[in-house]
């Protein structure tokens, strides 16, 4: 996975990439003092995160982490024990049969 940016970072690169902070707000309909404030707080409000992604190609989990988080895989089931009555072993949901030793 690469380097993750901070959400900052991201809006930085979109500015960048648009060309200009007034660049930026025509594409998200709004004046240039906006895309400034979001400069000055850090901080991208959620509306315009896919148009921004749409024009730029900044990715919206980095634009905003805490609305459009990354896909986590999912960790391996638990191990859900032996059945000692059968002598089966069950691993993820999945019997997996033994041989029962006297």
């Amino acid at each position: 996975m690469p380097d993750a940016i901070t959400p900052y970072e991201a809006l930085l690169q979109a500015v960048e990439t648009a060309g200009s902070q007034s660049a930026l707000a025509r594409a998200c309909g709004v004046g240039q003092p906006a895309v400034w404030k979001w400069l000055q707080v850090k901080r991208l409000p959620a509306e315009y995160v896919l148009r921004i992604e749409a024009e730029t190609g900044v990715s919206r989990h980095d634009l905003r982490p805490d609305i459009y988080p990354r896909e986590v895989p999912h960790a391996p089931g638990a191990f859900t024990g032996v059945d000692r009555g059968t002598a089966n072993v069950s691993f993820n949901g999945h019997a997996i049969s033994q041989q029962a030793r006297a």
